[in-house]
């Protein structure tokens, strides 16, 4: 059995560009699908977030009422830990859900960015789904650049939040910063299934990619 520890966003809204505050948090599928591909698989899952706060599912990915009743009967995200205080040495694997509440506190945040540092340097699995790749923007070498400049990697792209209504009045786009950030950022279709794998980071582009980045995870525990 492996310990895996979730990062979510404690963040329950987005500041647009005009200083509107879109409701938002995790997107509840990017969640519950990941969280019981792991728990089926026999692994336990962990929850922190910053400064512990509990998580709110953005009420836009709550259409589904078996994600909903599945949601309800997960206990860690009601119980999350303090993100500060949280070493990812405890931990075998390492995954981050998205939902634009990453957009808002875990791109800027500094525990976060150094958990991100230190997994990635430890060869475990980290998976980061969706938004989740906004978190990466925290993350800095001793040099002061980015530990994920140079790996292949996805998340939510520019035409996808173009497609949600949201890309003109968001004060930066996910795409654009990871490219910026020196990553080799690699856009599938919209809206379909697509995962990257680069060395032990596994990345999705999207909710529909939340069950084969979990997968993709899984394989990179057993090997």
């Amino acid at each position: 059995m492996a310990d895996i520890l979730f990062v979510l966003t404690g963040a329950d809204v987005w500041t647009l560009n005009d200083g509107t505050k879109h409701p938002t948090g995790f997107w509840a599928e990017e969640a519950v699908v990941p969280y019981q591909a792991f728990t089926a698989a026999g692994h336990r899952v962990t929850v922190a977030t910053p400064g512990g706060v509990v998580p709110v599912a953005d009420r836009a990915s709550l259409t589904d009422p078996a994600t909903v009743e599945a949601l309800e009967a997960i206990a860690e995200f009601r119980q999350p830990l303090v993100l500060a205080d949280v070493d990812p040495a405890d931990y075998d694997a390492v995954f981050y859900p998205g939902g634009h509440g990453p957009m808002e506190d875990l791109a800027v945040d500094a525990d976060s960015g150094r958990l991100l540092t230190e997994a990635l340097a430890s060869g475990r699995p980290l998976g980061v789904v969706c938004h989740g790749p906004a978190a990466l923007l925290a993350a800095r070498t001793e040099d002061g650049g980015s530990p994920f400049a140079g790996y292949r990697l996805t998340g939510f792209t520019n035409a996808e939040e173009t497609q949600a209504g949201l890309a003109d009045r968001a004060p930066w786009l996910l795409q654009d910063r990871l490219v910026g950030l020196g990553a080799d950022f690699e856009e599938g279709e919209p809206w379909a299934p697509h995962a990257v794998v680069d060395r032990n980071l596994v990345t999705g582009q999207n909710p529909a990619s939340s069950a084969l980045t979990a997968a993709e995870l899984l394989k990179l525990l057993a090997a």
